[in-house]
């Protein structure tokens, strides 16, 4: 389409695996080879390429350091519970006796939602010797991973909002990001719903949802969703909600479902649905959790009441949480920037899960950023209370899903809004690994 922006967004402050023009795409996938051949020369010496990763481990033999970054305060996502929650942990665990008895001291810093500042992070990680960057959100993994991949500092458990945290060796993601979403959200609608109708960004990088979300919807045997573009910056789309509603109603047989996947605007337009509505009153919404959580149904009253939500864990209710909340009760009691219900407030405490086994893995060792990257990948089973499948990063444990050759965990939940909360629609998990591993993104 003529005069299309690429603006990088889709989802909330999401820039989807895959989103390149094809050209620039192949040409950036030779170059990720390329690097990642010269980064594992690199990384197999104690200072090849004229950098010598961290072997301190921190401030003394007897601490171990480690960075959080996210933004906050900003005019758009901001994620202060995530570098709450590891300040959090850090204090639970040398409340207890540290880890091996080492304390744990998590240093904290602010993206703002900004390409330099988000390398500023990664610089200063480098610079205070810091083991790993844990639990961590950014939506600009291209500034920050070379400083990282330059000192083979691992990054583990990212939020998941790039491509490059599926692709960069010194990644090590606890889930499966929003590919696994949308692809798990088309799986869980091709079993409750009738038409569907998929909201998204006139943008390239709004290209790949429709992919990814009808790529779960034909794998169930339903068909692909209606297609509807809007303006990512409008400020009303009462239009756009009633026409997806007239599309989501062409089957008066079985109830249709409406997907908005705006980034920033997906409240606006819920706004405008809200309004049209009411002549379709069948119709239910459908999203990804991080476009909605508790907090966001909380606000909105009963509009999202029966909404269909994938997720990437269980319930914010359910009893495997108990070990979060209790930590969160020690530790941070009163504390309002930590939500249990947030994904990134979870994502933190299960990347710091893994941190703390990997450094429990190593005895009496060297707590160093190479040994936790040798572990990591030589096989480490990492149990992380169910609310993952067991987690371990060696090559066998990659998934071979095109564009996401570091994506080891690949289940999604399905969850409901009954009576204002967001409630389990399936127990268990559901595994999208072999849909993703057939989807070819554009």
């Amino acid at each position: 389409m003529t005069g299309r922006r690429d603006t990088r967004t889709a989802l909330p402050a999401t820039r989807l695996p895959g989103t390149e023009p094809k050209a620039k795409a192949k040409a950036n996938a030779k170059v990720r080879v390329l690097s990642a051949g010269a980064l594992a020369l690199c990384l197999s010496t104690a200072v090849g390429c004229g950098v010598v990763p961290g072997t301190t481990g921190g401030s003394g033999d007897d601490t171990v350091t480690v960075m959080t970054w996210a933004p906050e305060k900003t005019r758009t996502t901001n994620k202060p519970g995530m570098p709450a929650m590891a300040k959090t942990y850090a204090r639970w665990v040398n409340d207890h006796g540290g880890i091996n008895g080492r304390k744990l001291k998590v240093l904290t810093c602010n993206d703002h939602n900004d390409t330099v500042a988000a390398a500023n992070c990664a610089r200063r990680a480098v610079e205070e010797n810091v083991v790993a960057v844990v639990g961590s959100y950014s939506q600009h993994a291209r500034s920050f991973f070379s400083p990282l991949e330059a000192a083979g500092i691992p990054y583990l458990g990212g939020y998941g909002v790039t491509d490059d945290e599926f692709t960069s060796p010194l990644s090590y993601p606890v889930n499966g990001g929003q590919p696994s979403l949308l692809a798990g959200l088309g799986r869980q609608l091709a079993r409750t719903c009738g038409p569907v109708t998929l909201i998204r960004p006139d943008t390239i990088a709004g290209d790949e949802l429709p992919v990814l979300l009808d790529s779960g919807l034909t794998a169930g045997g339903h068909p692909a969703a209606v297609d509807q573009r809007a303006a990512e910056d409008a400020t009303e789309y009462l239009g756009h909600a009633k026409r997806a509603l007239q599309r989501a109603s062409t089957d008066a047989r079985e109830e249709g479902c409406v997907i908005p996947a705006l980034g920033d605007r997906t409240n606006t337009f819920m706004d405008s649905f809200r309004r049209a509505r009411e002549d379709y009153p069948t119709v239910r919404t459908a999203s990804v959790l991080g476009s909605v959580d508790q907090s966001m149904v909380d606000a909105t009253g009963s509009t999202y009441e029966g909404a269909y939500v994938t997720g990437w864990y269980p319930a914010a209710s359910d009893e495997r949480w108990q070990p979060m909340r209790d930590v969160i009760q020690e530790e941070a009691f009163g504390d309002n920037r930590i939500d249990v219900a947030d994904p990134g407030v979870q994502t933190t405490w299960i990347a710091y899960t893994a941190l703390q086994k990997a450094i429990e893995s190593l005895g009496d060792g060297e707590v160093s950023a190479r040994s936790l990257r040798r572990t990591l990948d030589d096989g480490l089973k990492i149990d992380t209370g169910g609310l993952t499948p067991t987690l371990s990063w060696s090559f066998q444990d990659l998934i071979t899903a095109s564009g996401f050759p570091r994506l080891v965990n690949a289940d999604v939940t399905f969850q409901v809004v009954r009576k204002g909360k967001l409630a389990t629609e399936r127990k268990g998990f559901a595994n999208v690994s072999k849909v993703l591993e057939t989807t070819q993104t554009p």
